[in-house]
């Protein structure tokens, strides 16, 4: 019999990887033939970034560490369950791992237009997902969390108003961030992220936040 959910739940752990959705695709949704299941996988916190910053692939000095951990990491999980690795990094075309976040059922179009995710809150990021040739019995998914957030934080954390609702100003977040000013969102990660009330509880380090937000703005 084909793993369930518990069980996959159980390779993933070691690697600090939890699956953070799932769905049943559709022909056009750009995954493997024969893919019956998809399932999204995101970091375990507390604890990620500490698992994988003692990687060899954080010692040997080499380009992008975390997307060839990740890359290697996934691919063993895959290769062990029977199913398909697939990430969001590499050569174009890219996946479309933003649509398949939303079919999921566990992450929205938040008030800032970024990602939200049921227990990630805007610190949400994939490191990759499996294609499963079998179909899994999905559990009910949750509601958005910003149907019930009170204060909405994120319309207003921004201090350039680079994230609004009305879309992303590219060119003002890199402006800021050059700036003195701009080092807390460069070294701790973006306001608008750090102070969504699911963000603070999902237990991402500043660091990690900190190494995504110079590969953002080197």
């Amino acid at each position: 019999m084909p793993p369930g959910l518990d069980e996959i739940a159980k390779w993933l752990a070691p690697e600090h990887l939890e699956v953070f959705g799932a769905f049943h695709p559709a022909p056009d949704d750009r995954v493997p033939e024969d893919t019956k299941t998809l399932l999204l996988l995101g970091p375990a916190e507390p604890g990620f970034w500490t698992h994988v910053t003692t990687s060899p692939e954080f010692a040997d000095g080499g380009p992008d560490p975390l997307d060839r951990w990740s890359a290697r990491a996934i691919t063993d999980i895959a290769e062990a369950l029977g199913a398909t690795p697939l990430f969001p990094f590499g050569r174009p075309p890219y996946l479309p791992f933003f649509t398949w976040a939303l079919k999921s059922g566990r992450a929205w179009q938040s008030p800032v237009a970024l990602l939200v995710h049921d227990r990630a809150g805007l610190m949400v990021s994939y490191r990759g997902a499996l294609a499963l040739p079998w179909r899994l019995d999905l559990p009910e998914t949750p509601p958005c969390p910003c149907d019930t957030c009170a204060t909405r934080p994120c319309l207003t954390a921004c201090p350039v108003v680079a994230l609004t609702s009305a879309g992303y100003d590219l060119n003002s977040c890199h402006a800021f961030l050059d700036t003195p000013v701009g080092d807390d969102c460069l070294t701790d990660g973006c306001r608008v992220r750090r102070l969504c009330p699911v963000s603070q509880s999902y237990g991402r380090l500043p660091d990690q936040s900190g190494f995504h937000m110079r590969a953002f703005h080197p």
